[in-house]
């Protein structure tokens, strides 16, 4: 059995959102799955483009990177670091599609606000937050080479300029529910914390902050005692 992959984009200004959402997945997960951080750092040698100023997180761009890494083969998701998995995350591989390049949540919403993430400008555009859970069929991503995302502009990559639409396979928006924006949902697959984590004390008077910070609990508890 091969496990899920699974790509977290990681900021190091949040580092906890990254911890939170790994043990969310983890205690979730009723199949193998692996884990690797999307972190700016580790791709030096690939990554050379300059963090542009509307660029909100350290992966902004470095998500597209995730079918080179997988040597173009297989599947494997992505997603912001700034969710709760709240379901079986295995089960999305029903989603995984053939005939598709990629599968997303096709959000059609325009932000409420001007700013997210502690005062990060918050930019409005066709297909925003689709980018945020992506599940990649890697083979047919092979346009997504180092040079191209070094080159191609923010919105080429966020908006899928990179692939046709006939390409983009529609994920239930249940898996990338955004808090904040969209009215509550106590039964969505995934919160995602668009607006800011819970982590800042700015974000922690809602229902979902609270199971978030549970969730944040459970991933920091010891088990005294503990024999091998």
């Amino acid at each position: 059995m091969k496990p899920l992959r699974i790509f977290i984009g990681y900021d190091p200004a949040e580092p906890s959102a990254y911890h939170v959402l790994a043990h969310s997945l983890i205690s979730r997960a009723t199949a193998p799955i692996s884990i690797t951080p999307i972190a700016r750092r580790h791709l030096d040698s690939v990554h050379t483009r300059e963090r542009g100023p509307l660029e909100s997180t350290d992966f902004s761009i470095t998500r597209f990177l995730v079918p080179y890494l997988c040597e173009y083969r297989g599947w494997a998701l992505f997603l912001d670091q700034d969710m709760l998995a709240r379901h079986d995350v295995t089960t999305l591989c029903e989603f995984a599609d053939s005939e598709m390049a990629v599968g997303v949540c096709k959000h059609d919403y325009t932000p409420k606000t001007l700013t997210k993430k502690a005062g990060s400008v918050q930019t409005k555009y066709a297909r925003k937050n689709w980018s945020s859970l992506m599940l990649f069929n890697n083979e047919r991503c092979e346009r997504l080479t180092p040079d191209y995302v070094n080159e191609a502009s923010g919105l080429e990559l966020h908006q899928f300029a990179w692939t046709t639409d006939a390409e983009i396979g529609a994920i239930p928006l249940h898996w990338n529910w955004l808090v904040g924006e969209y009215p509550y949902n106590g039964s969505a697959h995934m919160w995602h914390f668009t607006l800011g984590t819970p982590c800042h004390e700015e974000h922690q008077n809602t229902p979902e902050a609270a199971e978030w910070l549970h969730e944040r609990d459970e991933a920091l508890h010891t088990v005294t005692g503990a024999t091998e």
